[in-house]
Parts: structure tokens; sequence; C-alpha cells
């Protein structure tokens, strides 16, 4: 099967990226909902790189171009490819390795209205579940203004990124954020500067604010209290998004935070300054 040919917008996209400083870059894990940074060579002109037939940024790295890949939760380890282009010639195949890495494991036991959604709220779910699809898929040429991200609320920080709970003995899909701690009406701000491209009251999400940083690089927060941000809007980092609650599906209080990158959910913490 013939696959289309890399988006020539993503060649003006590295063009404009500036040369990445390693402090700027998220941490490397080269695992299922992590990070791989892919050497792609050095050349005159930036190579445009897919995955998956997703384009995946490209930018400056040390004067070589490198691929920033976020790898799904879902991928399987081993053998995976990266698809290149280097000007009008073929495409070609660039290897790489996909590492297993474990995540934690949860299983309880509830009763089962807890788990099963009735029809009216599947149905809800799955309208929910199209239209944010759409989102995730957003890729802007213009690329991200920086790759290292502020910690969107104060608060601890917890691990369960990955975390698949099993309820009943049936596997639930990981979890693809990270949650912080906060009193309800904390100010949640914007972990880097973006524009606004999606808010709305989900189903398990609650209220939402999704920000497009460039590139592919999209960051989400979860359960508002409040959406202070209009679809359309720019706002710079640090700028008001909203503030912390518990609605949708949330035992409690606190901030829903994910980040991703070519279509794929993966660990903030990888953006995030190491905590001291």
């Amino acid at each position: 099967m013939n696959r289309p040919r890399l988006s020539a917008a993503l060649l003006a996209l590295a063009l404009l990226a500036p040369a990445a400083q390693a402090t700027d870059l998220p941490r490397q894990r080269l695992a299922p909902g992590g990070v791989g940074r892919i050497a792609l060579g050095a050349s005159s002109e930036a190579p445009r790189a897919s995955y998956h037939g997703v384009p995946v940024l490209v930018l400056r790295d040390a004067g070589q171009w490198s691929a920033l890949l976020g790898i799904p939760l879902a991928a399987a380890p081993g053998r995976a490819t990266l698809t290149l282009q280097r000007g009008d010639g073929p495409e070609t195949a660039l290897p790489f390795a996909i590492k297993p890495f474990r995540y934690a494991e949860q299983r309880l036991s509830v009763a089962p209205g807890q788990v099963d959604l009735s029809p009216q709220d599947l149905a809800r779910y799955e309208r929910e579940r199209a239209h944010l699809a759409q989102v995730v898929a957003t890729f802007s040429a213009t690329p991200p203004q920086t790759l290292r991200l502020r910690q969107p609320v104060p608060g601890a920080r917890s691990s369960s990124f990955g975390l698949r709970r099993v309820f009943n003995g049936q596997s639930r899909n990981p979890h693809s954020g990270m949650d912080i701690a906060a009193p309800k009406g904390t100010p949640v701000i914007a972990a880097a500067a973006g524009t606004v491209i999606d808010t709305g009251d989900y189903f398990f999400n609650g209220n939402t604010v999704w920000l497009d940083h460039g590139a592919g690089l999209l960051t989400m927060y979860c359960h508002l209290s409040a959406i202070d941000v209009k679809v359309g809007e720019v706002v710079a980092a640090g700028a008001p998004l909203g503030a912390v609650g518990a609605t949708g599906r949330a035992t409690g209080p606190h901030l829903h935070w994910s980040v991703s990158l070519n279509r794929a959910m993966v660990d903030p913490a990888l953006f995030l300054a190491p905590a001291n």
C-alpha cells in the first residue's frame, strides 16, 4: 500500500524551529508512554518524519536534526520504525527499539453499578470520544516556544501515569495523565504558551481545557470547577485557564493534567524540571 508523502508544512515547521537546548528538551524514555529523541543526522534541509502516518516534531539538536517522538501507552515493546523523507527523495524507514517499562497496577472490587455505564452514559461517552479524537489530532505548523513545561497548579504530583486499574477482574485503560492534589478553587495556569482549541464539560473529565502548543504538542486540564478561557484564545505561559474542581468522574478536588505529543498521551513528568 502506498503511503501519502509527508506534509510540506512539516518542512516549514522544522526550518522555523530554533536549535534545541538539552535543558529545554523532555527527558527521554524510549518506552510506552514515553518520549524518544531519534537522531536523523545532519543535512542542509530539515527532514520530515512521521510515525504510523502521524507527523512528528523535528528540531535541531546539538547541530543535527532529531525527531521528538511521543510513544503511545499501547505500543508494544520491540522493533518500530519512523518514516523519513528528505527533500523530494523517497520515503525511508528508520528503525528504533521501544523498550519495556512497567507501570503500577491496582486491582479493586467494587459494586457493578460503579463500573458499568448506563446506556445513556455510554452513548454520551461515545459521542465525546469521537469529538476528542478530532481534538487530539490537531497539528499546527508553528513550533512550540519551549518543550519544558510548567506545573499548572501547585501541589503534590502523583506518580499515577500509566497506572492500570482492574475492576472486578476487568482491565481498564491505563491512566493517561498526572494528578495534582490541590484545594478546590486553586488557579490553574497554562503549562506553556498556546492556543485554546477546546473547552467543554465531559462525562469522565468534567470541565476541560485543551491547549495547542504547536507541532502536535498539546496539554489537557480536567475536572475544573471553572473555565476562564474561550476557544481560539491565545494564552501566554502561566496565564490563568480556570480553577481546580471535582467535576466529571472525580472522587475529590484535583487537577488531571495530560500531555499529548503526535497524538500519544505521554508522561507529563518528562516535561517538567526535576523536583529538587
